[in-house]
């Protein structure tokens, strides 16, 4: 439902192209990763049973859940990729490719075999036991070892296995790039030169045509992505929740390499944010109307031109939304004080600590009869901070900090 993105919902570097602190990316990454918890327990209040632990909604209010997770949905995640993009080639350029796949591995994989191994089984344990029952009253046995391999999957930490993914390619990529022949731009074995905040000029952002034929193209990949993939689609053992995005995360993972290299956060203009939000608004406002009206499914996927028209709403929507959001932090939200920087330094580790959390809230608050949006409310009030203290105490344990 997550994310190399610092440490947030990726460890990385938050230093800008001139070693610069970027406050409003670390603030940024806090908020998604807030959306993240918020996210899981909007589902397990909700009517889209995809969590470990879940309560349908009994009441009217389960369908404003739906509705958050799906505007959620659209964007959040491909955020995650794009900071992780954007941070990915100054870790190359610094480490060379060998210590940046190393760097990746320790930073990314050891995070996903410890949920894997240690925090998934503890999660996930409601599960098995529900499902034992179900075959010891029909005189069977269910052994833990089967449920935990029949059920195999890397949950929240499906972002690190897409983003490991990515890292290895976009190496494949620079080592390729490194072989070609001298370019009046430098020589094969230097980076490309790197623009830093102070030097960049509004005449490096994106022009608006680009931002249109882009998110046209990211529209057109995602319908016919989604002939073979339609939304809903979930991958075995892999474990993709979102998989019918993956034409989204890639791009903006890309996106977000480009925008290291051309400085795009920093040119782009606050007319070009408030721009993205009412793109973004305007979209939604004629696509609400749609999709009250359409039969349920044909949005999906499988090549329908009602796929064609949500597909263009997701994209207009995520593309506004993250030009919008990265002004907005840039300008009012570009410093931190204790409580963000204690909150930025633990968001990598609340990402992957928060399923457990909100799974033991969940069970706490069985015995509470209430509307699904009420209950959303309380969970949630009780489960940020809950997650921030949680990954607070795990971080203070020996070399764990390395790693989260």
């Amino acid at each position: 439902m997550a994310h190399d993105t610092g440490r947030t919902a990726a460890p990385a570097d938050t230093a800008g192209p001139a070693g610069l602190r970027l406050h409003y990316v670390d603030n940024l990454r806090i908020a998604l990763t807030a959306l993240v918890v918020l996210h899981h327990t909007a589902v397990t209040y909700g009517n889209i049973p995809a969590w470990y632990y879940t309560e349908p909604a009994k009441d009217g209010s389960g369908r404003l859940l739906d509705v958050f997770v799906v505007f959620n949905q659209t964007f959040f995640m491909g955020f995650f990729f794009m900071i992780a993009g954007y941070f990915t080639p100054a870790s190359y350029d610094r480490k060379g490719s060998r210590r940046f796949l190393r760097d990746r591995l320790k930073r990314l994989g050891i995070p996903l075999l410890a949920f894997l191994l240690l925090i998934r089984p503890l999660t996930d344990l409601g599960g098995y036991l529900h499902l034992r029952s179900v075959f010891a009253a029909r005189g069977d046995a269910l052994p833990y070892w089967l449920y935990y391999l029949a059920s195999w999957d890397a949950g929240p930490l499906w972002f690190a296995e897409v983003l490991l993914v990515f890292a290895l390619l976009y190496v494949l990529v620079r080592r390729r790039a490194h072989r070609l022949p001298v370019t009046p731009a430098g020589t094969a074995d230097e980076p490309t030169p790197i623009r830093t905040p102070s030097s960049v000029s509004t005449s490096t952002a994106p022009r608006p045509r680009a931002i249109v034929l882009f998110t046209a193209a990211l529209a057109l990949a995602t319908y016919l992505w989604r002939i073979l993939v339609p939304s809903g689609t979930y991958v075995p053992f892999l474990g993709l929740p979102s998989s019918a995005y993956l034409m989204q995360y890639a791009s903006f993972f890309v996106l977000g390499v480009l925008a290291y290299r051309r400085g795009w956060p920093q040119s782009l203009s606050r007319r070009t944010g408030y721009l993205g939000f009412a793109a973004a608004t305007a979209a939604t406002l004629g696509y609400l109307p749609f999709v009250a009206v359409v039969k349920a499914g044909t949005t999906d996927g499988y090549g329908t031109w009602q796929s064609l028209v949500a597909a263009a709403w997701e994209s207009t929507f995520a593309v506004g939304i993250v030009i919008g959001l990265t002004v907005l932090f840039r300008e009012r939200l570009n410093r931190q004080g204790r409580t963000a920087a204690f909150l930025s330094r633990h968001a990598f580790a609340v990402y992957v600590l928060h399923a457990p959390v909100l799974v033991a809230l969940g069970h706490a608050f069985h015995w509470l009869h209430a509307p699904a949006v009420a209950k959303f409310a309380l969970v949630a009030a009780l489960a940020l901070p809950a997650c921030w203290a949680v990954a607070y105490v795990v971080r203070r344990l020996p070399r764990v900090d390395r790693v989260l």
